[in-house]
């Protein structure tokens, strides 16, 4: 996927951002593949602003199909792709904003047996699941990996965003849960299923903002740039709030 036409239309499209980025940087987001777990709200937005930043190599997962309740915050969504699957609306929309794509649709579940293969040759991993116990499955195999996790949940008008890798906290160790260094057996995945058994409260610019800022924190560590918020800090906000961003480092 190296660029062997300065001319091309790709290079038109990510004209204002050369000032910031130069071209070495620029290859570098273009050709190194990206994966992204959920298409919905968080998803939807990272997706979306990788691929108008010049990403060109993304693998996009999820098992779901849009439903009208997904309108009021999942960029993807509309009401003539209600019953389409995520992934395929999205690779969709991906094309029409630059057909030179090259995007990976997995429609379909992560689990023990997948998840390794899934996640194998990607450079940078962006967390937009919506359960604990795929985003636990991620994480191990991230970590496992040495491939950079970036993590980022919503609850109502708040949202939460970090980093691990091997040289921070895991993210069972850091969010204190009970599978941390367990393995993942019927009476464990039992209690970390009984921590969220209620979809949160979600309105539409939480998950839209957290997902512009996981896209952003994957090209920062795609070309080493600027400061990667890693953990154990992690950036939060509610903007319901005056100042509604703010950084807390957890206690280990």
């Amino acid at each position: 996927m190296s660029d062997k036409n300065d001319k091309s239309p790709y290079w038109d499209m990510i004209t204002r951002q050369k000032d910031i980025i130069n071209k070495k940087e620029q290859l570098k987001i273009k050709n190194s593949k990206i994966t992204v777990i959920g298409c919905g709200g968080i998803g939807g937005a990272a997706i979306e602003m990788l691929a108008r930043m010049g990403a060109e190599n993304l693998l996009i997962v999820d098992r779901d199909s849009f439903d009208v309740s997904n309108i009021n915050r999942q960029l993807m969504s509309k009401f003539n792709n209600i019953g389409q699957s995520k992934v395929q609306a999205t690779k969709d929309k991906l094309l029409s904003i630059n057909p030179h794509m090259e995007v990976e649709a997995i429609n379909g579940e992560l689990n023990q047996e997948n998840v390794e293969e899934i996640l194998k040759d990607s450079a940078v991993l962006i967390d937009a699941l919506d359960n604990l116990i795929s985003r636990i499955l991620v994480s191990r195999n991230a970590f496992e990996l040495d491939m950079p996790f970036i993590h980022g949940a919503v609850h109502g008008t708040m949202g939460q965003i970090t980093t691990f890798t091997r040289d921070t906290p895991e993210y069972e160790e850091l969010f204190k849960l009970p599978s941390y260094n367990k393995d993942l057996t019927e009476d464990v995945v039992d209690r970390i299923q009984k921590l969220n058994l209620n979809p949160p409260p979600v309105i539409g610019p939480v998950p839209n903002l957290l997902g512009c800022l996981q896209s952003f924190e994957a090209v920062k560590l795609l070309i080493d740039k600027g400061q990667v918020l890693m953990a154990p800090e992690v950036l939060m906000f509610d903007l319901l709030k005056k100042e509604p961003f703010y950084t807390v480092k957890h206690q280990i």
